[in-house]
């Protein structure tokens, strides 16, 4: 029997250039068990992704402020105090990025992402001024959003709602935002191409990156064999 999964979206599944990696098409419909879309991307993304990839939308989705399992949403967070910070940010001079795409924020209900390209040490300094929120950098984005929830807690509530134990999920990410999913989960693997936090977080590094990494631990589990270390 396969375990449960909790799979993160960009640099996981995706190839190095951001696209998803058409081996996800392969590997994950049919998968004898729950598979659980954590990410920091906006709620409709992720529950996109499922069903294209024919799996239920259970979803942990904007870094663990939104939760979707069995048709079910929970916003653990709200958008307020994210928002105040980041026009105080913009008060200050700071720019949120993004070319003028206005879609990265459109449909987030509990944080926003700024581009990498903001000033980060201004972003940072706004938002220490604001009790109860940090700034999370995955490597794609720098997330304002509120100290209370992250992606382990939404897998928490996510396998309660599934009626499983969170320890029974192998989770695999490459970003600091994984790490708190790696606590909670059973077994935790970072792609090579993770950040230091996921890395020293993970049970096991892998010695591929993005789904190259990703690939080998689907198929050695689909497989009953360990995944390469």
């Amino acid at each position: 029997m396969v375990p449960p999964l909790a799979l993160d979206i960009d640099g996981t599944l995706t190839t190095a250039d951001g696209r998803i990696d058409s081996r996800a098409f392969e590997l994950l419909p049919g998968w004898d068990a729950p598979v659980v879309i954590a990410t920091g991307k906006a709620f409709p993304y992720p529950v996109a992704l499922a069903t294209f990839l024919g799996l239920s939308p259970d979803v942990i989705a904007e870094n663990g402020g939104v939760v979707h399992v069995d048709d079910e949403t929970t916003l653990l967070a709200d958008l307020d105090r994210p928002r105040a910070v980041v026009e105080a940010f913009e008060e200050r001079g700071g720019e949120i990025g993004w070319g003028g795409d206005t879609t990265v924020n459109r449909w987030r209900e509990t944080e926003v992402a700024l581009s990498t390209d903001a000033d980060e040490g201004l972003l940072r300094r706004v938002a220490a001024e604001v009790p109860g929120i940090e700034v999370v950098d995955t490597g794609y984005a720098f997330h304002v959003k509120s100290t209370d929830v992250n992606k382990g807690e939404g897998l928490v509530r996510a396998a309660d709602r599934l009626g499983l134990d969170p320890e029974s999920f192998v989770a695999i990410g490459d970003s600091e935002n994984d790490v708190s999913t790696f606590a909670v989960a059973g077994d935790s693997y970072a792609v090579a191409n993770a950040d230091e936090a996921a890395t020293a977080a993970a049970d096991v590094v892998l010695d591929e990156g993005f789904m190259d990494g990703t690939a080998s631990v689907l198929e050695a589990l689909r497989d009953g064999r360990g995944p390469s270390r």
